[in-house]
């Protein structure tokens, strides 16, 4: 059996948020099923979070360890090599995707695989691991469910935790049956849509590619640097099929992903479960270290990628996105997000975390930025709800002002809009020219609002982009007389 057929999708390549998001907002069937799932996943978050009442304390301490690690980075991954080594492992370094991609598909092609099963893996998917390794003629079979869902629905995915949020149980029948008997078992007869069945189905048609597959691909959600361990986090238990299953076993990682200790899992097993999946601890939260004789995979490889970290990590306020732990949290609590879907954000990083580190791995300073990545982190309200459901406390509002001010420096964004704030900057820089404003705002401006019908002129007769922006706004017409006058007029 070969990997579906077709095209497989990729973000590359996509338009800009606000082309996307336009016609995500269309889709209608997409808003429900949106607005369905963010709700069900952040009521249920704020009940489990509320049972601890050191919950803050958790958040306060995640982030220090997090900062920690990022202040130590480089001897904390030195440590993590030495430590793997040492239990048998073998460490790669790659410093993009395709380093990342190529090491892997070496190793398949060097144990004549044509075939991998993979655990869910946001850093794979940022990499586009599936495409690369299908250019090479190996198949990759996902085996967490919703991933499964988005491959054989020729999609991609649209949510951290959840990646097939946008599909409702009816969309799903569909799309086993009509897939499923293309690539392996087919979807039992007369398939319905209770999830019970639906996940039976997967489970049947997983089994084979687990009992068959020699290789295993898996991300990491925690890097132990002083014993050298891989932690991993899941709901379903394929995670541990293909940590226990296979021969050989290759783990993605970001290099942010480490803690220094142990101990320090205690805060973030804490942390993790109720922000992500609502859920006081994890079903299955798997640990190996190295290779261990008769147990498990014979050989480990742990592939380190930067791809853009050492650069965010330069940067002394967008390095807080590295913080990251891939719980959703702030996806769910986004209104922006719950409107639009994640595939509009063009990147495996979706919602309010992807309009932050997604803009940094790629490099919004590079010449050329391409229009999508500078647009993202404008894809925000900054009404502050994604900082407060964050389990590190990554002040993701003050990155997106930080990010946004860097697109505008490097001329992306709308021409009017530049313009506008570059005459607001200069005015607002001198008392003169800021009394001559008044002046203007005063006389001018403010006798034809008012003759002119005022706000209600602005929202039906104010061309373009113009009137489109108090289409929903009033404007008070300015002041006759400014206080600067008034004082001067009435202190001499």
């Amino acid at each position: 059996m070969t990997a579906p057929a077709g095209p497989h999708p990729t973000f590359l390549g996509m338009p800009p948020f606000p082309q996307a998001a336009h016609l995500a907002l269309a889709d209608t069937q997409l808003r429900a099923n949106l607005g369905r799932a963010t709700t069900t996943i952040r009521d249920k978050r704020l009940r489990v979070t509320a049972e601890l009442p050191d919950w803050e304390d958790l958040r306060m301490a995640g982030a220090a360890i997090k900062d920690d690690v990022l202040a130590r980075l480089p001897e904390l991954l030195v440590q993590l090599e030495e430590r793997v080594t040492a239990a048998g492992g073998i460490v790669h370094w790659a410093r993009d995707a395709a380093e990342a991609n190529a090491i892997v598909a070496g190793i398949a092609r060097q144990h004549q695989t044509r075939e991998i099963v993979k655990i869910k893996s946001m850093a794979t998917q940022e990499i586009e691991l599936n495409n690369a390794l299908a250019a090479e003629g190996i198949d990759v079979w996902e085996t967490d469910l919703a991933e499964l869902i988005v491959q054989l629905g020729h999609d991609l995915p649209s949510h951290i935790l959840v990646p097939a949020i946008h599909r409702n149980r009816s969309e799903i029948r569909d799309i086993f049956t009509a897939e499923m008997g293309k690539v392996g078992r087919p979807a039992p007869a007369g398939l319905t849509d209770n999830p019970p069945d639906l996940a039976e189905a997967a489970r049947l048609h997983l089994r084979e590619k687990f009992l068959r597959a020699k290789v295993a691909v898996s991300g990491g959600n925690f890097a132990v640097a002083d014993t050298g361990s891989i932690v991993i986090v899941e709901s379903e238990g394929n995670g541990r099929m293909c940590l226990t299953l296979p021969e050989v076993l290759i783990s993605v990682v970001g290099i942010e992903k480490l803690v220094p200790t142990w101990n320090d899992l205690e805060v973030f097993l804490q942390l993790l479960p109720r922000s992500s999946t609502a859920e006081r601890m994890n079903p299955y939260t798997s640990t190996f270290t190295g290779v261990t004789p008769g147990d498990g995979p014979q050989e480990f490889h742990l592939v380190l990628l930067d791809n853009g970290r050492t650069d965010t990590l330069v940067d002394t306020v967008g390095r807080q996105a590295l913080r990251c732990i891939r719980c959703s949290a702030c996806l769910n609590v986004c209104p922006v997000y719950e409107r639009t879907g994640g595939k509009a954000y063009g990147s495996a990083y979706p919602g309010p975390i992807g309009a932050i580190l997604t803009p940094q791995l790629r490099g919004i300073n590079r010449h050329p930025v391409d229009e999508q990545t500078a647009s993202l982190p404008f894809a925000s309200s900054l009404c502050g709800a994604c900082f407060d459901a964050c389990p590190v406390r990554i002040d993701i509002p003050e990155v997106l002002v930080h990010l946004r001010a860097k697109a505008v420096e490097h001329q992306h964004g709308h021409l009017g809009e530049r313009a506008i704030m570059g005459t607001a900057a200069a005015t607002f820089a001198a008392p003169g020219r800021l009394a001559a404003a008044q002046r203007l705002g005063g006389g001018l401006l403010g006798r034809t609002t008012r003759l002119r019908g005022g706000p209600r002129w602005l929202r039906t007769r104010a061309p373009g982009w113009f009137g489109g922006w108090f289409a929903g706004r009033d404007l008070t017409p300015p002041a006759r007389e400014s206080f600067r006058a008034w004082w001067k007029r009435n202190h001499r």
